[in-house]
């Protein structure tokens, strides 16, 4: 019977498993009640009872060893599955490369968040338009060059279906469902009918803003946007409006802000003026208040509008714009760092 005991005690110290499943096998072939030991157990009483006290410690001593070596695999197994749990093996061997926030994303989310401290908040419209929303509701006259197709992708014709050629027509929706007061943002890819070049495309964004309400006044536009032009370009930015035309607002305005690169002096982006356009803004006209279903001798309103490719051109000092939509790698990897 000793030799049967020395035999299991070798074969119990060459045990290995790769598994909780193989662990468990090996528990219930030795350890358990119809296991291995317990049968040498049996076989005990019909020892010698000289030989008890010698069969006796090499049982226990058999026991304590598979006992113990089977906690150590099982623990080895744990301890396995652990890292291999904190592995993806579908992963490819080379690092993955993480993207970055795309520059105009950047500077659209840093408008919108200016103008939200004001209380603005964002709507979003169709890209696909009929014509009364992008053009017959906010004042454009029937022989408008807008109107045309060398300067607006039409869809279909009668009735005029388009792509947007702004974002005011979310403006013109917003203010046929809602009543003022109205505070909003409108940011959006609109369309146009351009040659693209370094200085002009057929697609770009814009982000739009409507303030609708009782004695809405000229000047409280004037400070929204001295606001906007001082939390974008710094502190130490100017604005000037110049009167200007636009069919849906009256007055009219165009802003420009002090040239952020030479301080106003006047250098080469700024073709030696010291100041930069910016954007369109103006009085919200009463003909587009009332084609919206709002009366215009109880409330008025201001209305901007800006280029975030043109804003992202003074902010971050791109020269072309091209290179917003042509995914060059080593041009949106100079972004990875901005906030």
């Amino acid at each position: 019977m000793l030799d049967k005991i020395n035999a299991l005690r070798a074969e119990v110290e060459a045990l290995t498993a790769i598994n909780a499943e193989e662990v468990e096998a090996l528990r219930l072939k030795y350890l358990s009640k119809k296991g291995e030991i317990s049968a040498l157990m049996a076989d005990f009483r019909n020892v010698p009872a000289d030989r008890k006290k010698e069969i006796g410690m090499a049982i226990n001593e058999l026991k304590t060893a598979a006992t113990d070596k089977i906690n150590e695999l099982k623990t080895a197994v744990e301890l396995a599955d652990d890292v291999t749990d904190d592995l993806d093996l579908t992963r490819t061997a080379a690092p993955m490369r993480l993207g970055t926030r795309h520059p105009l994303s950047l500077v659209r989310e840093e408008i919108v968040s200016i103008f939200s401290r004001l209380g603005f908040t964002v709507e979003q419209g169709p890209e696909i338009e009929d014509d009364w929303h992008v053009f017959s509701s906010l004042n454009f006259a029937a022989d408008h060059p807008a109107r045309d197709m060398q300067d607006t992708f039409f869809i279909t014709r009668n009735p005029d279906v388009l792509l947007r050629t702004h974002t005011s027509s979310v403006q013109s929706r917003v203010m046929e469902r809602s009543k003022p007061p109205i505070r909003i943002l409108c940011p959006g890819r609109v369309y146009r009918n351009e040659a693209i070049s370094a200085r002009a495309h057929c697609f770009f964004h814009q982000v739009e803003g409507l303030y609708v309400d009782k004695n809405v006044s000229f000047a409280d536009l004037k400070q929204a946007l001295l606001y906007f032009a001082s939390e974008m370009f710094g502190p130490e930015t100017k604005i000037r409006l110049r009167p200007s035309y636009f069919p849906f607002t009256e007055p009219s305005a165009e802003m420009d802000i002090s040239c952020n690169i030479c301080g106003g002096k006047g250098c080469a982006f700024c073709k030696g003026t010291g100041w930069v356009e910016i954007l369109g803004c103006g009085m919200v006209d009463p003909n587009v208040l009332e084609a919206c279903g709002i009366d215009s001798k109880v409330y008025t309103g201001y209305a901007f509008g800006m280029g975030v490719e043109r804003i992202a051109n003074l902010k971050y000092r791109v020269n072309d714009l091209r290179l917003f939509s042509e995914n060059d790698r080593r041009f949106l990897s100079e972004f990875a760092h901005a906030h």
